[in-house]
């Protein structure tokens, strides 16, 4: 008979192979564009106050394209607000724990839904509460391949905050320096052996949040776009964390808009986010 535990890690494999196989497509195709994106379910979380959070993440099946799906009819949560936080800019392959959506502790047995229609097919998650799916620290560790759970049982998750205002502006085609603070209780401790892995399966893996970048020092601060239309570009996406917890980088866009963006400090298992909202005004008419 197999422990809860281990059901749990054969679901997940189960999940990720059927993400991974497209219906049209044969493993050995690499489609650069073109394909949909795949919701993923990753599983629930608890809350000391009683409620869940439903955690999720997606597949985008292209490898270069990186769609925009505004929240709307093809980027939805139901039932509820069909925006709950979910990113509406989709970096390639495979990226997990995303997001979560916080649900009542009374939610029960119903489905938490998040679809996306992108290049003219639907794909579906559905979320849901069965006690297979809940998410501790041994999940977290088995998925970003951090080490041993019992180990690092007293991990706390590590914090990060914007610096200055939560609201920012630019005109184009100028940069923007933003700067965050961050921390961590130093659990795990730098993994040299980790940071090496980095370095013989080459400069990036599919993850952009990589637990990787954090194997050097404990932490690590990673830049993403969240929301908003056309390019964003951070120099550098992973800065270095300097005196006092601060990271700094600079961010350019190719259209004006409103974005926001998000960074996420990580420990190697797990992760916090804060996120900043940017208006990107368009370049001054010539005389």
């Amino acid at each position: 008979m197999l422990r809860a535990s281990e059901s749990r890690v054969l679901i997940s494999a189960a999940v990720l192979i059927a993400v991974s196989l497209g219906s049209t497509a044969s493993a050995q195709e690499r489609w650069s564009r073109g394909q949909n994106i795949q919701p993923v379910f990753e599983g629930w979380e608890r809350n000391a106050d009683g409620s869940f959070n439903m955690v999720f993440g997606y597949l985008n099946r292209n490898y270069e394209e990186q769609p925009v799906v505004p929240v709307g009819p093809d980027n939805s949560l139901k039932p509820g607000p069909a925006d709950r936080g979910q990113p509406t800019h989709f970096y390639n392959r495979r990226q997990q724990f995303t997001f979560k959506v916080r649900v009542s502790a009374d939610w029960g047995d119903k489905d938490l839904v998040w679809t996306v229609t992108h290049n003219g097919r639907t794909d579906r998650a559905f979320g849901h509460l069965w006690p297979v799916w809940e998410i501790d620290a041994g999940v977290m560790l088995l998925n970003r391949g951090a080490g041993n759970a019992q180990e690092f049982a007293d991990n706390q998750r590590p914090f990060i905050g914007i610096e200055g205002a939560d609201g920012l502006e630019v005109t184009l085609p100028d940069l923007l320096e933003v700067t965050v603070v961050a921390g961590d209780d130093g659990i795990p401790p730098p993994n040299p052996k980790f940071a090496k892995r980095r370095q013989r399966r080459g400069p990036k893996s599919q993850a952009v949040v990589d637990p990787r970048n954090a194997a050097t020092t404990g932490l690590a601060v990673t830049w993403l776009h969240w929301r908003g239309p056309g390019t964003v570009t951070f120099d550098p996406q992973v800065p270095e964390i300097g005196e006092g917890g601060r990271a700094v980088t600079r961010v350019g866009f190719s259209e004006p808009g409103i974005y926001v963006l998000q960074a996420v400090a990580d420990d190697t298992v797990l992760v916090a986010s804060a996120e900043v909202t940017v208006v990107v005004k368009p370049a001054p008419s010539s005389p």
